[in-house]
């Protein structure tokens, strides 16, 4: 169970690899209006504040991971590992392949 949770982690963070940070979005900036409880955007200003983010790139971060996750089944992630899709960045020079035999090389040598 802990290794099908380990690679579907690595599988989300391989998505948002390669789809938020490889390719290349054309930016348009454009303001968007929504209508949301004053104590969620309280509490998704302090979540954004504590991670060093701003709202709204969070807010379009979870947009750009809903738009693009047709590769991924929902049937094959659990709760948690849903969770985090648009939780984070990568850094720019991440090599998941790098990283995921590292992590392998690690556990089972």
């Amino acid at each position: 169970m802990l290794r099908k949770n380990y690679f579907n982690i690595l599988r989300v963070i391989y998505f948002l690899y390669v789809y938020l940070i490889k390719i290349n979005y054309v930016t348009m900036d454009t303001k968007l209006t929504l209508n949301i409880d004053r104590d969620i955007i309280r509490k998704a200003k302090n979540y954004a504040r504590k991670r060093g983010r701003s709202l709204s790139d969070i807010v379009e971060s979870y947009f750009k991971a809903l738009t693009h996750r047709a590769d991924t089944s929902d049937d094959e992630l659990t709760p948690k590992v849903k969770s985090l899709l648009g939780s984070f960045k990568l850094p720019e020079d991440f090599d998941y392949k790098k990283e995921l035999s590292e992590q392998l090389r690690r556990r089972y040598l």
